[in-house]
């Protein structure tokens, strides 16, 4: 039976999670959307990571738990 930790590597959804959590380490909560694309460009994010981050609203993020759900709900 195939592992489901390697399908999630394959996963672009799950990938950028991953990303985007990389990239706001170091993060203060609860953060704005500037603080969070301010973090990401320090922590050298990716073109994706930061196009993720710059589609949030403008809304005040409690948690990176809180960042991730508004990153998966942006499509």
């Amino acid at each position: 039976m195939p592992s489901s930790h390697h399908s999630n590597a394959r996963n672009p959804q799950i990938r950028k999670f991953i990303d985007v959590q990389k990239a706001l380490k170091g993060a203060d909560y609860p953060a704005q959307k500037q603080d969070l694309l301010k973090t990401a460009k320090q922590n050298h994010a990716d073109e994706d990571v930061m196009q993720a981050l710059a589609g949030l609203g403008d809304e005040t993020f409690e948690s990176p738990a809180a960042v991730s759900k508004a990153v998966g709900n942006e499509q």
